[in-house]
This record gives structure tokens, C-alpha cells and sequence, in this order.
């Protein structure tokens, strides 16, 4: 039996809620789901064993598949900073199967109050070795928070593989975009030319709250669920012969608006709606305001084109286009980006 509470802010997760301790009483959740509550309500993350049997031979297969098809020497050398695939649940089934596991979506569910869904997943051979970041910058909603992410470990993991790191409590500070840092990012010259301040300010508050880093060995078929204003990164790799493979996948929830703060300036005219699917279904969520529609002609207007779009390339890749004499840029904004024209 769940809860009876009436919860008055419908556009707050539950987790994240000032009604957390009426919300999670006693005697209506499992002792399992009140500690995953707690702990993501306290510290903004938690930490579990994946609900899959086969999780092991699952990530066997995830590793076999991919490990071919990762320029090691590349990486090693340093002319990449990465080994990762993003969004293979395209293609690859176990990386699908983890990514709308029904346990983790009923369990995501349950702790924001709303329906979550998969929407992003990235497999990687290596440590990141990022710098401490907060998802809220790349992935955000409106209402803000109803995001997640759980980092799957799909083999052990040990303090020279470069571990997961993360700011215990950081999920509770404010939620700072561009007009806070003093940037506006419709008149930069370059691209994420702000996201160096960025790093700055997380630097300066871990230092300013006093917060520690805490680093994350798990072994293999453990997770780590995340919420979406929690600084994390990843550790220095001591040993480049080391591999460290995870899967990450990232989690919206239902009835909300998506989209990117770091190329979004909202009282500027610009909002770069992000188009979320479900990767359980396939199928595009819609956008919405407190149970409405946003109009589309309203996301078309302040959508911006993406950061490399090239006009006359467009033109050129796609005549039929160029024939009816239509504006490449409008027509991209309005039919491209929805039929997957490209323009290259």
C-alpha cells in the first residue's frame, strides 16, 4: 500500500520534496526502497545491486561486442579523451535490456512520482577521467530535477581504473545556468566557450560548502543511481592499460519540458528543446506545461540550430529543398531535425 499523503508539489520530485519524511512514512515502502530514498533525499546518490540475474553475462556480451571497435591506441596516446558509444540500444540488446530493465523504471517511478524513462545510454571501456560536472547544465527539465542517471559496473572496479567521483549532499545546492554565470550563450563566438566557468564555479563551491569527494569502487553488476544535481566525475586512470567498462543511462520523467541549459537562454528567445525518447518504446514524449502541449510553433521558434550547422551544405544535401527556394534554416527548424536531414 502507498502512501495516502497528498503531495502539494506535484512539480517537485518526491525525493527531492520538503514533504520527504510525510512522503516516505513508515509501514508504506519496503526498508529497501525508504534506504534508496533516504539516501538520494541526503546525499543524492544510493547504491545498488542491479535487479538482473543476468547482468553478467549481459555485460560479457556488451564488452565483446564493443571492445573491437574502441581505438585504443588513439586513446592512449591522448589524441582522444574517451572510449565510449552512445546510444547503442539502438543496435544492441543487452545495452537496451539494462537501460529499460522494468525494476529500475518501476523503482525510478516510485521515488519522483512520476513515470520515468530511459532516454540516453553510453557505454564506456574507460574512466572518463571528466571533470566534476553537475548533468543539470546537459540535461535538464522544467519542472527543474526530474532527472536521473544509474551507472551500471560492468566489471570491477579499483582506485587505479579512475572510479566514478562525486560530491555527497551537492544535489541540494541551486541549480545555476548561464544567466548565472554571466554568460550568454546566443553571442558566443565559440561554441560551450562558457562551460570553463562552469568548471570554475563547482570547483569554488565544493570549496566554499567545505564538501568532500567521494570515490566509488563497486564490483561488477553493482549500480549507482545519481540525481540530477549531483557534481560528479570521474577519477584519474593510474594505469592506462586498465579498462574500467560501465554503462550509463539517463532517465527523464514524464510530463515535463527537456532540454539543454548550456545552449539555452530562455528570456533571450532561445531554448534548445532536447527531443526525448523512450527508449523502452521507441516512441517521442511530448513536451509539456503542468499537463499541456507546448505548441510546436512555439519550439520552433526558440529552438536554435545545431552548434556546426552548415546552410549551404544543407542546401546542397538536400535539393529538393534548395528547388522550393525555402530557407534553409527555417526548414530545418520546422521539417529537418524531425526527418533526420542532414547536412553532410
Amino acid at each position: 500500500m502507498r502512501n495516502a499523503f497528498q503531495h502539494l508539489l506535484p512539480g517537485v520530485p518526491l525525493i527531492e520534496s520538503p514533504f520527504f519524511d510525510r512522503v516516505f512514512a513508515e509501514g508504506h515502502y519496503s526498508a529497501e526502497q525508504q534506504r534508496i530514498a533516504r539516501d538520494l533525499h541526503t546525499r543524492g546518490y544510493s547504491i545498488i545491486d542491479f535487479p538482473d540475474a543476468e547482468i553478467g553475462a549481459r555485460a560479457e556480451r556488451i564488452i565483446d561486442g564493443m571492445k573491437d571497435r574502441m581505438d585504443w591506441v588513439a586513446w592512449r596516446d591522448g589524441r582522444i579523451d574517451s572510449l565510449r558509444l552512445q546510444d547503442e540500444w539502438q543496435s544492441n540488446p543487452d545495452v537496451r535490456a539494462i537501460a529499460a530493465n522494468a525494476r529500475i523504471v518501476e523503482l525510478l517511478s516510485m521515488l519522483y512520482g512520476r513515470r520515468a524513462f530511459p532516454f540516453q545510454t553510453l557505454n564506456f571501456a574507460v574512466g572518463t577521467q571528466q571533470h566534476i560536472h553537475t548533468d543539470s547544465v546537459h540535461f535538464s527539465s522544467h519542472p527543474e530535477r526530474f532527472m536521473c542517471g544509474v551507472w551500471v559496473a560492468l566489471e570491477d572496479v579499483d582506485l587505479d581504473s579512475g572510479p566514478l567521483i562525486y560530491c555527497p549532499g551537492s544535489h541540494a545546492w541551486p541549480l545555476y545556468t548561464n544567466e548565472h554565470i554571466g554568460a550568454n550563450s546566443s553571442e558566443l563566438k565559440q561554441v560551450y566557450g562558457h562551460y570553463d566557468r562552469y568548471e570554475a564555479l563547482w570547483d569554488s563551491l565544493i570549496e566554499v560548502h567545505g564538501a568532500k569527494i567521494e570515490r566509488f569502487c563497486p564490483r561488477k553488476g553493482q549500480a549507482l543511481i545519481w540525481t540530477a544535481n549531483l557534481l560528479h566525475g570521474g577519477d584519474r586512470m593510474h594505469d592506462l592499460n586498465r579498462t574500467r567498462w560501465s554503462q550509463v543511462t539517463h532517465y527523464y520523467f514524464e510530463g515535463c519540458c527537456y532540454y539543454g541549459p548550456l545552449l539555452s537562454d530562455p528570456f533571450y528567445g532561445r531554448i534548445a528543446f532536447r527531443d526525448a525518447a523512450d527508449i523502452s518504446t521507441a516512441q517521442p514524449l511530448a513536451h509539456t506545461v503542468s499537463g499541456h502541449p507546448v505548441p510546436e510553433n512555439f519550439i520552433r521558434i526558440v529552438r536554435p540550430l545545431p552548434p556546426d550547422f552548415d546552410p549551404e551544405a544543407y542546401l546542397r544535401v538536400n535539393p529538393d529543398v534548395a528547388a522550393a527556394g525555402c530557407d534553409p534554416r527555417e526548414h530545418y527548424l520546422s521539417f529537418g531535425f524531425r526527418e533526420s536531414r542532414g547536412w553532410r
